[in-house]
């Protein structure tokens, strides 16, 4: 049996949903990246938690696939 942190499609339904909303005028987590590559400058505490909150779900999809190309690649045959 799969955990939920393992389950693709519920890592990507975390991406499509958690990650990238609220989806109106943009995504939130490119709002906080473009933040970021300007200088961050005026972001708060929370701004950061934000942040973090909003890429836990690509952090999950980044892990998952290193997992799946690391047994690919490096599987004892």
């Amino acid at each position: 049996m799969k955990t939920t942190i393992n389950n693709w499609r519920f890592v990507i339904l975390l991406c499509l949903t958690l990650g990238l909303a609220p989806f109106v005028p943009e995504p939130h987590l490119f709002g906080k990246i473009k933040w970021i590559l300007g200088g961050a400058k005026g972001m708060e505490m929370m701004d950061w938690f934000d942040f973090f909150f909003h890429g836990i779900p690509f952090f999950l999809l980044l892990r998952l696939m290193f997992i799946h190309l690391k047994k690919k690649f490096f599987s004892s045959k």
